[in-house]
C-alpha cells in the first residue's frame, strides 16, 4: 500500500513501525462546541475510507480520535476565549452540558455517514492530569518557558520546527497570525498552558497555579498515552498542518526524541460554490439540514467519494442532485444483480477484484476504485457480482446490501407492482411478447413502465 505522506511531500510504502499487520493510528477529532458541518465530515469520511482501504488489505487498525471539550481557544494563535467557555455563556449552560450535547450529535453524524467510530475517542478534560505532567517535563527539559499569562514552547529548542508545512521561522512575523505578547521569546512560541483568570468557568490546580491546557498539548499526550511515543500514521484536515499540527511535533519531538507519526495524512478543503466554507460565512450546512432537503447521508458520502481526499472537493446543490440521481441508479443496478442469473467467469470476478484493490492501494484511489464497481456493475445481472459488489463496499461503505430500502418508494398499488416485477422477468428472458402484454395492462392500471439499464422505474401517468 501507498500513502502520501505530507512530511516528505512525497508518496510512500506503507510500512507499520513495528513491521506488524497492526496499524495505530490517530485522528484529529471535534471540538463539540457546536454541530460538525458538512466540511468538518468529509475530513471524516476521509479517516474512514483509511480504516477500512487498511483492513481490506489485511491490517488491523487501533484507532483514536480526541474530543477537545478544553482548550482550543478562538484562533490560531493564543488570544481569544477558549470555544467550549464561549459557547457555554452564549448557551447559558456548563462547557460540560455543552461538550455533551454536541460530542452526541458529532456521533451521530459519524453513525448516519457509516463512518466507523475509532476504538478510543479520549475527551481532553479526562487527561488534564497527563498535559500537566507534559508540560512539566518540558519545562525541567529546558523546551518551554513561563510568562505571567501561561507557560510557552520555546520553538528555538525544537528540532527544524516548520518542516511539515514547509514554513520558514524567519518568516512569521508577530501581528500576522499570532498576537503580540512582549513576554514571549519569539512570536510563533506558543501556549501549552493558560493561566486562567478567577471568571474563567474551565480550570485546574497545577504546579503553576489554576489554569488550563493548551490545544495542542492535548493530542500529544492523549496520542502518546493511548499509542505510544511513536505511532505509525497521524490524519486531520489541511488546515491543521501550518500550526496544529506543526506544533504537535515539536513537542511530542522535544518530549520522547521521535517524531509522533511516522506518516502524516491531510484531506483537503470542501469548498462552497467555488469559494470558501465557514460558520463565519455563513455557508456551510449539516448533515440534518441535508436530510430535511431530501439528500440521505449516504448521498453526501457518495458525493465526497467522487473526489480523491487530498483533492479540493466543491459542494453545489447541482452536485448533491446529480450525486442523489447516480447513488439511486447504484442501488438499482445492484437490486438488479442480486437474483441475476447471468454467468460471470471466475476469472473476470478476480480481475474487477485485482483492479479494486490496486486502487485503494494506490494512496486511496477511491474514485478510480468507484468507477471499477460502475464497470463491473454493465454486466448482465449476476449474483457473483452483486456478492463483489458487497465485498468492495466494505470500504466504500455505501449501505449496498441495503440498496432496495434505499431506492425511493414508489407509491403503486401491489397489483401493479406485482406486473412490473413480472414483466421484469420476462425481459430478461427475452420473452418480449409476455413483457409487452404485461405492459400494457400496466398501462391500463395508469402507470407507466421506464425501463433502465438497472431495472425499471414506475411513473404514475396522472
Amino acid at each position: 500500500m501507498k500513502v502520501y505522506n505530507t512530511l516528505t511531500r512525497k508518496k510512500e510504502d506503507f510500512v507499520t513501525a513495528d513491521g506488524s499487520n497492526k496499524v495505530r493510528l490517530y485522528s484529529c477529532g471535534p471540538t463539540v462546541y457546536s454541530f460538525a458541518h458538512i466540511g468538518n465530515m468529509r475530513t471524516y469520511v476521509f479517516m474512514d475510507l483509511l480504516r477500512r482501504s487498511l483492513k481490506y488489505v489485511g491490517y488491523k487498525v487501533k484507532g483514536v480520535m480526541n474530543i477537545t471539550d478544553v482548550g482550543h481557544l478562538l484562533s490560531d494563535g493564543d488570544e481569544g476565549e477558549d470555544k467550549m467557555q464561549k459557547a457555554a455563556k452564549e448557551q447559558q449552560k456548563s462547557p460540560y452540558e455543552i461538550a455533551d450535547f454536541y460530542a452526541s450529535a458529532f456521533f451521530e453524524d459519524l453513525k448516519k455517514l457509516n463512518i466507523e467510530k475509532p476504538e478510543v475517542c479520549p475527551k481532553a478534560t479526562d487527561h488534564v492530569d497527563i498535559m500537566i505532567d507534559f508540560v512539566q517535563k518540558l519545562l525541567d527539559d529546558g523546551f518551554a518557558y513561563e510568562t505571567s499569562d501561561g507557560i510557552y514552547f520555546d520553538i528555538s529548542k525544537a528540532n527544524e520546527y516548520g518542516k511539515l508545512s514547509g514554513s520558514v521561522l524567519e518568516d512569521q512575523q508577530a501581528g500576522a497570525r499570532v498576537e503580540v505578547n512582549s513576554e514571549k521569546r519569539h512570536p510563533a512560541d506558543f501556549a501549552i498552558w493558560k493561566k486562567a483568570p478567577k471568571e474563567h468557568i474551565m480550570q485546574w490546580e497545577s504546579p503553576w497555579g489554576m489554569g488550563y491546557p493548551g490545544w495542542h498539548i492535548e493530542c500529544s499526550a492523549m496520542s502518546r498515552k493511548y499509542l505510544g511515543d511513536q505511532f505509525d500514521i497521524h490524519t486531520g484536515g489541511v488546515d491543521a498542518i501550518p500550526i496544529h499540527h506543526e506544533n504537535e511535533i515539536a513537542q511530542s519531538e522535544a518530549r520522547t526524541g521521535k517524531i509522533p507519526a511516522n506518516y502524516w495524512m491531510h484531506g483537503e478543503f470542501m469548498q462552497v460554490n467555488g469559494g470558501k466554507m465557514s460558520k463565519s460565512l455563513g455557508n456551510t450546512y449539516t448533515i440534518d439540514q441535508l436530510q430535511n432537503m431530501g439528500y440521505s447521508p449516504m448521498v453526501f458520502r457518495y458525493m465526497c467519494l467522487n473526489a480523491h481526499y487530498r483533492k479540493k472537493l466543491n459542494f453545489t446543490f447541482e452536485g448533491m442532485d446529480g450525486a442523489k440521481t447516480a447513488y439511486e441508479r447504484l442501488c438499482k443496478s445492484m437490486v438488479s444483480h442480486k437474483n441475476g442469473s447471468a454467468i460471470t467467469p471466475d476469472e473476470v470476478i478476480e480481475d474487477y477484484k485485482k483492479q479494486f484493490t490496486e486502487a485503494i492501494s494506490d494512496d486511496l484511489n477511491v474514485p478510480q476504485a468507484l468507477g471499477i464497481l460502475w464497470t463491473m456493475l454493465k454486466n448482465p445481472p449476476c449474483s457473483k457480482i452483486y456478492q463483489t459488489a458487497i465485498e468492495f463496499d466494505k470500504v466504500f461503505a455505501l449501505s449496498l446490501d441495503k440498496a432496495e430500502d434505499n431506492l425511493p418508494k414508489v407509491s403503486a398499488p401491489e397489483e401493479v407492482i406485482a406486473l412490473a416485477e413480472k414483466m421484469q422477468q420476462a425481459r430478461l428472458v427475452k420473452d418480449y411478447q409476455t413483457a409487452d402484454a404485461l405492459r400494457a395492462e400496466i398501462d391500463k392500471l395508469g402507470f407507466t413502465v421506464l425501463n433502465t439499464r438497472e431495472g425499471y422505474q414506475l411513473k404514475n401517468k396522472n
